[in-house]
């Protein structure tokens, strides 16, 4: 069973690499920022991949599944604290359903 503090490190690591890198795209074509964005965005995409592969669990899946309700958290508060935009009560309660989610698909028990 993998530590609660390890999978939340992680996770939130590789989230702020994926959504960063992603925005740095979203910022080169719907923003009109210069195509330099592209740079440091890739790399942060490249990062994000390796840091995903440290998910501690055994099956890649699974891992890429839990991680989905922490990436909904991070991308929510990135809306928030970085765009200026708070999250509405259906964003909150969409992720406390995703994070619900996620704890059970990762610390859920299984058999050996």
């Amino acid at each position: 069973m993998p530590t609660t503090f390890s999978t939340l490190l992680v996770f939130s690591a590789a989230a702020f690499c994926e959504i960063a890198g992603c925005f740095a795209f979203w910022a080169w074509l719907r923003l009109s920022k210069s195509a330099f964005w592209l740079l440091p965005g890739s790399a942060s995409l490249v990062l994000f991949a390796l840091l995903l592969t440290f998910a501690p669990s055994d099956l890649a899946g699974r891992a890429y599944a839990a991680y989905g309700g922490l990436y909904i958290v991070a991308s929510l508060t990135w809306l928030w604290l970085i765009e200026g935009h708070p999250p509405d009560r259906w964003d909150l309660s969409g992720s406390a359903l995703a994070v619900a989610g996620s704890l059970v698909i990762l610390f859920g028990p299984r058999p050996a």
